[in-house]
């Protein structure tokens, strides 16, 4: 019988060369690490004991530009573990993520102050051929790459940044699977049907289907959003809403393996190390050099100005919801942060009589799927084809071809609705290919992945979403669009490879279609009856779009201030994180805080995702993206022009240019933030 080989050996025989997830065993995946760590040190021994002249071809090219599949292969098997690690992980990668972690990053700091390699790098960054704007923002890349990465530090300071960056790297694996493991192993278990008060019949079938999956009679609402949010908003029972509040808010607060509390201090003090090793004073210093930001000031001058625009409505916002609790439970009730969804849902009804439940049956998931593909195709020309022969990791991913308005084949996109056990919460884009130009000029197109926990299918309905999820999926298409439309000739700079405060333009623009009437109209339509979303609806959507969008500014500006507070810091941080959490975000919190909760333990974004110093992000993004939506605005939603100057000047750019220089290009000037307040109400038209 002839030998197995591992599949991440040899050229993927799959449709546009898809990672072959029917093929691959858990077993290949160690194996393809150390020989692809192998190959990779062999590709830098060739390149450093070149005897020419370091030039930009063979010292840079032969870093960026290489991309067969013998020297590929760490990339291609990094690229489908870690994606698997988030989307699909079990006890037996989770173990193998721990014993290669500290192995990988003494790979990657081993190149990355690798003495002959960086002294080639720096005669090309000095002396080199007249380059391509391209090649020269790769070059700049790369040289600023290796000077963040410890190259210019001393023999002893290089051993200890080894030391450090190692450290981190496992305590941030360790975060996200204590996160993992906690979220998923809360279950509060119902079997008194009176308990389910006040629950929509969707939220009872959803309930009633995550028991049977865990074998239990009655119903199961678990941490999940799609399970969670309704609970939250509808329950009549406050004992219980209190009881699955405190449940999720005190994630990685036990006093068990799974408490996160020591490892974000750790994880606070290695980064300042870090930072202060390499020459700064903060982490926040060292982050923000490549960010549009720029410093600290200017990331505190934007929350500053949020917090001003917006806290007064806020105020008033949470003041109205508290009104009609007492309206409703009496004079004397106080009402306390797990009462907040409830009454802020029976204020929205009273003022709009409007919500999720009403839209549900309008928002069934293969409409969307058509609704949003079907925006794609307006804007841009392009259409999506489902290939079920293209493999998957799970039976609930989709996978598509993605072709552009000639006709050319143009990415390959893969969509993962609904949540399960080895998931991450939330929702993300990835790619398990990038796309770059290779040397005789293919165009290597890219496989782009969106990730999200979205409402299930039960035994009697499809998957109905809220306009929240409906929303959700829009964002991460619009990251997905940014990938799909790269079209540049280094994969490091390709699609989302772009600053941190830029990479959200894409996706947040995509959400401001969620309440547009035009783009409703291609796709909302009953489930049963094949009834089109009403007129009245509509109007109801639109003018309850900013109910409490006051308070969500102050909500996600506080997360800016708390993430800036860690990573600001100059000092040893040897403080109480509940107390320095509640501190530092004070100025934009306007409902009242439970003492006994902890946002930092599972604050994934800063913790151990990579908007570590950069959650402000967002914020920032929200004004680009205000802006550049007013423009369609103007000359409407669907105009093919202006997208087709998005498509070219933002999305297919990637990190070739400044993205200030590729937002003047769309825009014809620099954003302001008018265009946020406006669309929020806060500023008249």
């Amino acid at each position: 019988m002839a030998k197995r080989i591992n599949p991440f050996f040899v050229k993927y025989e799959t449709p546009h060369g898809t990672a072959p997830f029917d093929k691959i065993r858990l077993s290949d995946f160690e194996e393809a690490f150390m020989e692809g760590i192998r190959r990779e040190n062999e590709q830098i021994e060739k390149t450093i004991n070149n005897p020419a002249r370091p030039t930009f071809d063979n010292t840079i090219l032969e870093e960026d530009e290489e991309k067969s599949y013998y020297y590929g292969l760490l990339d291609r098997v990094s690229t489908v573990f870690y994606n698997l690690l988030s989307a699909e992980t079990n006890d037996e990668l989770d173990s193998l993520a721990q014993k290669m972690q500290p192995i990988l990053t003494k790979h990657a700091n081993d190149i990355s102050m690798n003495v002959k390699l960086f002294e080639r790098i720096k005669y090309v960054h000095r002396y080199h051929r007249r380059l391509t704007r391209e090649e020269q923002r790769l070059l700049q890349s790369d040289y600023e790459g290796f000077v963040r990465s410890g190259a210019l530090l001393s023999d002893e300071d290089k051993e200890r940044l080894r030391a450090l960056t190692e450290k981190a790297s496992m305590l941030s694996l360790q975060f996200s699977q204590n996160l993992l493991k906690e979220n998923k192993a809360f279950v509060l278990h119902i079997t008194d049907e009176n308990q389910l008060d006040g629950l929509p019949e969707s939220a009872r079938a959803a309930a009633r289907k995550a028991a049977e999956e865990r074998n239990l009679d009655g119903w199961a609402i678990t941490l999940d959003q799609p399970l969670y949010a309704p609970f939250m908003t509808y329950s009549t029972q406050r004992d219980l809403r209190q009881q699955l509040y405190m449940a999720k808010n005190t994630v990685c607060m036990h006093e068990n393996s799974e408490n996160n509390i020591e490892i974000c201090k750790q994880l606070i003090n290695l980064r300042r190390e870090i930072a202060q090793l390499l020459g700064y004073k903060c982490y926040a210093d060292y982050v923000l050099t490549h960010r549009m930001a720029s410093n600290a000031k200017n990331v505190y001058k934007l929350l500053d100005n949020l917090i001003d625009a917006y806290r007064p409505t806020a105020v008033k916002e949470v003041r109205k919801i508290e009104l009609m609790a007492k309206k409703l439970e009496g004079r004397s009730f106080k009402m306390k942060p797990w009462d907040f969804s409830y009454y802020s849902h029976k204020l929205q009804m009273e003022k709009y009589n409007i919500d999720s439940e009403m839209l549900r049956p309008y928002f069934e998931l293969s409409k969307v799927i058509d609704g949003v593909f079907g925006l794609a195709n307006k804007l841009y020309g392009i259409t999506f084809k489902e290939n079920k022969s293209i493999p998957v990791y799970h039976p609930d991913v989709k996978a598509y071809e993605v072709f552009d308005e000639d006709g050319s084949y143009l990415a390959v996109f893969y969509a993962d609705f609904h949540p399960r056990k080895g998931k991450q919460g939330g929702a993300w884009m990835t790619e398990y290919q990038g796309q770059y130009i290779d040397r005789k000029g293919n165009n290597i197109r890219p496989h782009v992945s969106v990730v999200m926990n979205l409402t299930k299918p039960t035994k009697d309905k499809p998957a109905l979403l809220t306009l929240g999820e409906v929303e959700t999926f829009l964002h991460e298409f619009g990251h997905s669009l940014h990938g799909m439309f790269a079209n540049t000739r280094f994969e490091s700079l390709s699609g989302t490879n772009v600053w941190w405060d830029f990479v959200e333009l894409p996706s947040q623009f995509m959400e401001n279609y969620s309440v547009e009437k035009e783009f409703l109209r291609t796709f909302a339509f009953h489930y049963e009856t094949g009834e089109p979303l009403p007129d009245e609806l509509i109007e109801r959507i639109v003018r309850s779009r900013n109910f409490m969008a006051a308070y969500g500014c102050m909500r996600q500006v506080s997360f800016g201030l708390l993430d800036m507070a860690y990573y600001t810091k100059r000092d040893e941080f040897a403080g109480d994180i509940v107390e320095f959490e509640k501190e530092a975000w004070k100025r934009a919190v306007v409902l009242e805080q439970s003492k006994d909760t902890c946002m930092t333990v599972q604050f994934s974004h800063i913790m151990a995702g990579g908007y570590a110093a950069g959650y402000y992000s967002y914020k920032w993004a929200e004004v680009l993206d205000a802006d550049a939506f007013s423009v369609f605005k103007k000359k409407g939603i669907f105009d093919r022009d202006t997208a087709q100057r998005f498509r070219e000047n933002i999305l297919s750019k990637g990190g070739t240019e400044h993205p200030m220089v590729l937002y003047r290009k769309f825009r014809g000037s620099e954003p302001t933030i008018d265009a946020l307040l406006k669309r929020n109400g806060i500023k008249r038209r």
